[in-house]
């Protein structure tokens, strides 16, 4: 099946904003998030559950399924732009219209817990996805440069970005040396851990595997790194991301630990494919856009990620 591509933003064009996971705390965000986006030229509708709250989630499952089905089926909302992650994304994976949103292909942005439902919508529907900013997360005040221009530039233009411009390229670390391509498929670790084995874990055969996590456990990194060797994940790919691993430290540092530079130094010897890690990308200011299903080239001699097509049409 080809990618389904959605089409490019331009400026006046409405955007979607949802909360398909977890509620945001401080409710003023996402009104920065909307001046920001109104303020560079573009319209924004906010979906019908976006501010509500049931426990840990941002409403119930049926209110957050209804706000993607609305915006996907809205001819005029051109972009859909998550609030923030969390947890959540996963419960709505049964409920979800993937024939609707095959039909309407747009722009959807998100990362974290994001992550489930850009895997499922590239299983079901081969649609090509935004890891990147979020509204309530990098939108809501002061948007880094860096992250600010490599998004726009690749939702507004149709044409291929090239080579990726990674800030402070020395900070890279080559786990495994190479080059090769595929098509770009991961976000946080956890969230593809926990699709392992369900009908919307897609196919990593012959993909660029990125990853990245926030506040687990060195041996919850290791744990997850091992289930995706034993589902032969890293077998199967043809290279290897890592972005940042934000807060992943024992919480007691008086114990005996492995640090997550070891663990992904054993998984890249283990899968002997191409690795670059400490990328620019995860629960960081300064973030790539990774546009899920994208085909993509990495080559550790250069420090080099080159997109290979456009990811809007």
């Amino acid at each position: 099946m080809e990618p389904r591509i959605p089409a490019k933003l331009n400026k006046g064009d409405l955007i979607g904003v949802v909360s398909p996971a977890s509620p945001i705390s401080d409710l003023s965000k996402i009104q920065q998030g909307t001046v920001y986006l109104e303020r560079i030229g573009y319209r924004v509708v906010v979906g019908e559950s976006v501010g509500k709250t049931y426990g840990y989630l941002a409403g119930t499952d049926s209110e957050r399924a209804h706000d993607l089905h609305t915006m996907f089926g809205d001819k005029h909302v051109k972009a859909i732009i998550c609030v923030r992650g969390g947890y959540g994304t996963p419960r709505l994976l049964p409920l979800l219209d993937y024939k609707l949103i095959a039909r309407n292909p747009k722009i959807l942005v998100g990362f974290s817990d994001i992550t489930a439902l850009q895997l499922a919508l590239w299983k079901k529907c081969h649609l090509i996805t935004m890891h990147g900013p979020m509204l309530g997360v990098d939108m809501a005040g002061e948007v880094d440069p860096f992250t600010e221009e490599l998004f726009w530039r690749i939702v507004t233009s149709n044409k291929k970005v090239g080579r990726i411009p990674v800030p402070d390229e020395t900070s890279l670390a080559v786990l495994w040396p190479g080059t090769s391509s595929g098509r770009l498929l991961g976000g946080n670790l956890s969230l593809i851990a926990s699709l392992m084995g369900t009908s919307f874990q897609p196919d990593f055969t012959r993909a660029l595997l990125f990853i990245e996590e926030i506040g687990e456990e060195p041996y919850r990194v290791d744990r997850m790194m091992m289930q995706l060797r034993h589902a032969a994940v890293l077998s199967k790919v043809n290279a290897i991301l890592a972005g940042q691993f934000t807060d992943c430290i024992p919480k007691d540092p008086s114990l005996p630990s492995l640090s997550v530079g070891e663990i992904l130094s054993e998984s890249a010897a283990y899968a002997s494919k191409p690795f670059l890690s400490n990328l620019p990308f995860g629960h960081t200011v300064r973030k790539m856009t990774l546009p899920v299903g994208l085909k993509v080239r990495v080559d550790t001699d250069k420090n080099s990620i080159e997109y290979l097509e456009p990811a809007v049409c």
